[in-house]
């Protein structure tokens, strides 16, 4: 993963959690760099020490860590200077979320080595719901899937209820469904 994740757990651990609980996670995930480069490439292990050892300094279960910080990647990754370029894959989240292998591709001309996601929308009847279809080669990522989806949610003023239907042991890839909730319930296209 590239060094923009980890700078992102960092800053989610250390505005939720202080800056102690992040230097007790480096220590216990035997991380010795000081600060992460956004555009150099880590392995993805790295990654998931950290997420291993944020369980035990947090006292949280893997699957809540990963979908909160799927929650603060949305606001962190505009307020690093990507806000402009997602709005341009979207003006509500069903169109956002149309647009998400697009995102990736051109997010894939900075930083070549990415190896991201696919998502494919599938309305649901009624027009009040999605079914969003996650592939990914990296396992255990479907609780951050959930997050971002909250987190996309916010972004665009609508509320929304998450939750997988399918996962990849089930099948080869995860099924989210997205129920649009409230006023301001927006027709899925």
């Amino acid at each position: 993963m590239y060094g923009l994740v980890n700078q992102a757990v960092e800053d989610f651990v250390r505005r939720g959690f202080g800056d102690d609980a992040w230097q007790q996670i480096r220590e216990n995930a035997g991380v010795n760099l000081e600060m992460f480069v956004s555009m150099d490439s880590y392995p993805d292990e790295l990654t998931y020490k950290l997420v291993g050892a944020a369980t035990e300094v947090l006292k949280m279960d893997a699957a809540q860590i990963l979908e909160s910080f799927g929650e603060h990647w949305v606001l962190y990754t505009a307020q690093e200077g990507y806000g402009q370029m997602l709005e341009m894959f979207g003006s509500s989240l069903e169109e956002f979320l149309l647009n998400l292998d697009n995102l990736h591709s051109h997010v894939g001309m900075t930083f070549p080595a990415l190896r991201p996601p696919s998502f494919t929308v599938e309305p649901v009847e009624g027009g009040r719901s999605l079914l969003l279809h996650y592939r990914s080669e990296r396992a255990g990522l479907a609780p951050m899937v959930i997050g971002l989806l909250k987190g996309l949610g916010r972004r665009f003023s609508q509320e929304v209820d998450v939750r997988q239907t399918a996962s990849r042991g089930q099948d080869d890839h995860d099924v989210f469904r997205i129920d649009y909730v409230g006023a301001g319930v927006s027709p899925v296209q």
